[in-house]
């Protein structure tokens, strides 16, 4: 499935389930789905978003370290289904709200947390979103120098 598709999947679960359990299994959805999607560009996405997506993969990996994971089936799991990133800029637009929503539900749920321990995990799930964000803002904005370049070579 595209990724971009997926990733407006992630965003409806994610607001369908803003209390925790279930909201936290859709935020390790997100963070899985960022993990896959970096991988995906680490590995076959334009040159110059390489070492951003490879610190992508690592920061959602890290995201879903922090919580605990979820007892899904394979063909639950949405990273598991990711086999096209056909427009990275758009797949990274998308992306990039996704995790924002995601440090959103987070704050909610952290506020709401009737433990320590669901606090402190949903913190760190938060810093690790924010982070993975601002890799993909980071990729975004390599895309757009890219492309002015492109434009500035045919105009020239």
């Amino acid at each position: 499935m595209d990724a971009v598709r997926l990733i407006e999947t992630s965003r409806r679960a994610l607001a369908a389930e803003a209390e925790a359990p279930e909201g936290m299994v859709e935020v390790w959805q997100a963070q899985a789905l960022a993990q896959a999607i970096g991988s995906r560009l680490a590995v076959s996405g334009p040159p110059e978003l390489r070492g951003e997506a490879l610190g992508l993969t690592e920061l959602a990996g890290r995201g879903c370290g922090v919580l605990d994971p979820p007892e899904l089936e394979l063909g639950d799991l949405r990273a598991a289904q990711l086999t096209e990133l056909a427009d990275a800029r758009q797949t990274l637009l998308c992306l990039c709200g996704l995790l924002g929503e995601v440090g959103i539900a987070l704050v909610g749920m952290a506020s709401a947390a009737a433990d320590e321990t669901t606090y402190w995990q949903c913190m760190e799930a938060i810093d690790a979103a924010d982070e993975s964000r601002d890799r993909v803002l980071e990729m975004l904005r390599k895309l757009a120098a890219r492309e002015e370049m492109v434009h500035e070579r045919e105009a020239g």
